[in-house]
């Protein structure tokens, strides 16, 4: 299965016929620079080419009023001045005599993407339309939105292919108020956004777009509002809400598909932003949703106004859609003040409604100290926002020309070989599937000794990864001895260039004692028994047993200090005893893809089953399929992974281990704050 990408070029046949400054940012142009992007990238020709259709009006009626649908259809015999007027009606909108027909294409455009992606005829897909749909409510056209898109996509979804839980993330920078007010009392739909809102004074000046409007009755707690009250938010900001607030719902959630309302207004250099985050971000953003759901993601085109912007943005999203390696995030990885501020207020409402943020002990009541937004009738002036503690990160003004982060786009083409297996012995060979992995390392003829045999493939496919030739790699190592080969590529890894390493080390395998204190290795170890006090780059928690208090480890302890530390290269080492179930494994070795632009090496103890059943035998004839292995390669390879199952909200002992010790980590590594209170005192960085 491949991406899909689904257009039409009569897309572009809408445009404003008069002059309205608020209206003219959405144009043709907005397209033609997405897809030219994707051409000179040389990414559309790896993906399926859709043709989009129009919706019918009975689909329209999924979300929309036949009055309203009536009235959009009569204005393909209007004139110009009639057009004029019928827009001044409506807020930020405008309409043009093909704009049913544009809106009905890119309504469709949603619509067939679902259905490509749950037939099984495309993994996932991105659908690049316009006119934008997020604002547009049942009978109402609202900024730039005719027909809402992704409501009606997830309507479809349910109607046609019987979806029951559909998660929708909305990284535009206005709130879609439109798919809110669609959801806000379904259960079924958990709605994600996060928007410029500056305490009420960012369009489209909601009350409901508030951290406090949760959704209402039986919807209660499926409407998560982050609201960004600065501008200037960065990759750290929007990686911090993904892992603290979007991605512990999620899971608890366990969608069975994703929908992105994918604007890119939210992206560095976006007069309508004005944010600082660069267009590798939402590779990062789209490769962490791909978790969910199967990989089963459609992300459809919303706002980005800026054509550069845009163009490097949808590029990049679709590079992590066809998965490909993403290039690691820039800047400093430390969320500012006023991020973390929204992040407790959002967890502080959301908490009464999700296991997942009441395990990790998130007070209810820590809103009740933080500020209210300015268009809350019931706040006083002097409850506005007051500045941040003195040495907090400060959001910065995006900057009106982000030249030096938009480099010209040129084909970028994936290693020749994406996952590499590095093999012991012909019959192990079974686990892999056929066509997909590729089997590295000097031939068995070439070493009589096993030992020299194994650490010569290991260091052949390390070498690879280094070199560039190969994306990520596993290797199968006897039992005893991954400890000393996990030591070998350490030392080889930081001897050939790598600037920092991120060592990821489960089960009964000690720190090497050689390994030097210098900040370029950190070594996080979750065991059984966790040492005591850690240190900035020695790092043990327990194993969790919960599939709670796994994803909490995860989301809020390993990912947080994978980007915060930026490796070159991550190692995901399984020792004797290291008692991880084949999909957490598999989780574990997706979602740390991300962090060092897909360089991920595993090394994995060999099982080796025993003739006549005695430990230590010598090795029997074929055997079954190792599944944790195959579990792993096909992680690595990115195929859909395993569920986790039935969620279990973390047992107390798990939640206040790691409560504790992301307190005593903050100081270096600040991805694992979660609140904008003052800063611990923290050595310089």
């Amino acid at each position: 299965m491949s991406t899909a990408i689904v257009h039409h070029e009569d897309m572009t046949a809408a445009r404003l016929l008069w002059d309205d400054p608020e209206c003219e940012i959405e144009c043709p142009e907005r397209l033609c620079a997405a897809l030219s992007g994707l051409q000179r990238a040389g990414l559309e020709g790896r993906c399926l080419r859709v043709s989009a259709r129009e919706a019918s009006e009975e689909e329209l009626s999924l979300v929309h009023s036949a009055e309203y649908v009536a009235l959009v259809r009569a204005t393909q015999g209007l004139t110009e001045g009639e057009l004029k007027v019928l827009s001044g009606k409506f807020d930020a909108v405008y309409f043009h005599p093909e704009t049913f027909h544009c809106a009905r294409l890119a309504a469709g455009a949603a619509l067939q993407l679902v259905d490509a992606v749950l037939t099984g005829t495309a993994r996932n897909g991105l659908a690049l339309v316009r006119p934008p749909g997020h604002h547009s409510q049942r009978a109402a056209a609202n900024g730039f939105c005719v027909f809402n898109n992704v409501a009606l996509a997830a309507q479809h979804a349910r109607q046609r292919h019987g979806l029951d839980r559909i998660l929708i993330v909305d990284w535009d920078i206005h709130h879609g108020q439109g798919i809110q007010y669609t959801f806000e009392d379904d259960p079924g739909v958990l709605y994600f956004s996060w928007h410029r809102y500056e305490h009420g004074r960012f369009w489209p000046c909601l009350r409901e777009s508030d951290a406090d409007v949760v959704g209402r009755g039986p919807g209660s707690g499926f409407t998560v509002n982050l609201p960004w009250n600065q501008v200037g938010m960065g990759n750290a900001d929007y990686m911090a809400a993904f892992l603290h607030v979007l991605l512990p719902l999620a899971f608890e959630f366990d969608p069975e598909l994703v929908l992105v309302s994918a604007g890119f207004d939210s992206a560095v250099g976006d007069p309508e932003g004005e944010m600082l985050a660069t267009p590798e971000c939402f590779a990062h953003l789209t490769r962490l949703l791909q978790v969910l759901a199967g990989g089963r993601v459609c992300a459809v085109l919303e706002g980005g106004y800026h054509l550069d912007s845009l163009a490097h943005s949808v590029c990049m999203t679709v590079r992590a859609l066809l998965g490909d390696p993403i290039p690691p995030l820039s800047g400093p990885m430390v969320p500012c003040h006023s991020a973390l501020e929204s992040i407790q207020r959002v967890r502080a409402a959301q908490a009464p409604h999700w296991m997942s943020l009441q395990s990790e002990g998130v007070d209810v009541q820590a809103s009740a100290g933080l500020p209210r937004y300015a268009c809350d009738p019931y706040s006083p002036p002097e409850a506005r926002p007051s500045a941040p503690p003195p040495g907090s990160p400060v959001c910065e003004p995006a900057a009106a020309t982000p030249s030096p982060l938009l480099d010209e786009l040129q084909p970028c083409p994936p290693p020749p070989i994406r996952t590499a297996v590095a093999l012991t012995v012909p019959d192990a060979a079974l686990f892999l599937p056929p066509g997909v992995l590729h089997q590295v390392g000097p031939h068995e003829s070439l070493a009589q000794d096993e030992a020299c045999t194994v650490l010569g493939k290991l260091l052949h496919l390390l070498d690879g990864i280094l070199d560039g030739q190969v994306n990520n790699g596993l290797t199968l190592i006897p039992g005893p001895a991954v400890a000393a080969a996990l030591d070998v590529v350490i030392q080889r890894a930081l001897s050939h260039g790598s600037q920092r390493l991120l060592c990821l080390a489960l089960g009964q395998l000690d720190r090497p004692l050689e390994l030097a204190d210098d900040g370029r290795t950190l070594w996080l170890s979750i065991k059984d028994q966790a040492a005591a006090a850690p240190s900035p780059f020695h790092v043990c928690v327990p194993l969790p047993g919960t599939t709670g208090g796994f994803l909490s480890c995860l989301l809020g302890l390993v990912l947080p200090l994978a980007y915060s530390c930026r490796p070159d290269l991550v190692l995901l080492a399984l020792g004797p005893g290291h008692g991880l179930q084949e999909p957490r494994a598999a989780l574990l070795a997706a979602a740390l893809q991300g962090p060092a632009g897909g360089r991920v090496l595993a090394l994995v103890e060999e099982v080796r089953p025993a003739v006549g059943g005695e430990a230590g035998g010598r090795r029997a004839g074929p055997c079954p399929p190792p599944p944790l292995p195959t579990a792993l390669a096909l992680a690595l390879h990115g195929a859909a992974l395993p569920s986790l199952g039935a969620f279990c909200r973390a047992s107390p002992e798990e939640s206040r281990a790691l409560t504790h010790l992301r307190r005593q980590l903050e100081p270096r590594w600040e991805m694992l704050r979660v609140s904008g209170g003052p800063r611990p005192l923290s050595k310089a960085r």
